[in-house]
């Protein structure tokens, strides 16, 4: 696919970055780490990938607005786009020497996301799309798995981890689920997972708490690859709200039928 010139600078951006990670994620044992909260962790590197990505975005973009993870919110000049940027989603596999963790980098124009990248570097694997455009990975182009029955699907979720107020809803979830389906994975990273659905690896998947860097550029690349992607509660915007469900056609309405049980 032929990307936009947005979208060329947000693969560099993504590709810079993602060197810079993976120096640091060869070296784990060597990172410096400070707390942010219960089991939620900020590392150099991890902050050092997000000033490559503002400074490539913004050079190229000086009017746009920013938000990123670790730096906050800056309005820009034009107040219809803005950056959204996850620099290092699936930090606490980072620092445990997992090979799965992502670059996250979204533009949204007037309220809707229109381009994004999820950069995988230590898979080498780059997903990403813009409206109306399908979605990709690397140079194949991906969709949505063909499953139609729950007892042959694979589901995604994260776990709440220590301090978050979501995990009995979790376990509730869990218990109606697992039953029912070949499986769930918890493999942390919110932005892999719904990479991951767009690419027909998972079935579907949902979680709660979750805020706008991890599922912004997810939330594209899984609606162009054929996903319906929806609140929780089906009245709320799912990226404002951070509870979402996503999965392929087949499947999404008894799916969603079970986590809003």
């Amino acid at each position: 696919m032929q990307g936009s010139a947005n979208l060329n600078i947000m693969f560099k951006a993504a590709r810079k970055a993602g060197r810079s990670l993976v120096k640091d994620f060869g070296e784990v044992e060597n990172l410096q780490v400070s707390s942010k909260g219960a089991s939620d962790f900020v590392t150099r590197a991890d902050i050092a990938a997000e000033q490559i990505i503002r400074e490539m975005l913004m050079e190229a973009r000086p009017t746009y607005g920013w938000l990123g993870e670790e730096s906050g919110e800056e309005p820009g000049a034009d107040p219809t786009r803005r950056w959204i940027v996850d620099p290092l989603d699936g930090t606490t596999n980072f620092l445990h020497g997992l090979p799965h963790w992502a670059v996250s980098i979204a533009l949204e124009h007037k309220g809707k996301i229109v381009s994004a990248v999820i950069y995988d570097p230590a898979k080498d694997e780059m997903f990403f799309s813009e409206k109306g455009s399908g979605a990709w990975m690397n140079d194949r182009r991906i969709r949505v798995s063909d499953r139609r029955r729950m007892s042959e699907a694979v589901f995604a979720t994260g776990i709440p981890f220590a301090g978050k107020g979501d995990l009995p809803a979790t376990i509730h979830d869990l218990s109606r689920l697992m039953p029912a389906v070949a499986g769930v994975r918890h493999w942390g990273g919110a932005s892999l997972n719904l990479a991951y659905v767009a690419a027909g690896r998972f079935d579907g998947f949902w979680e709660r708490g979750l805020d706008i860097w991890d599922t912004a550029a997810g939330s594209l690349i899984a609606r162009e690859a054929g996903a319906f992607l929806e609140g929780i509660d089906p009245e709320a915007d799912p990226l404002e709200s951070g509870s979402l469900i996503c999965g392929n056609e087949g499947l999404f309405d008894a799916f969603a039928k079970v986590i809003r049980g």
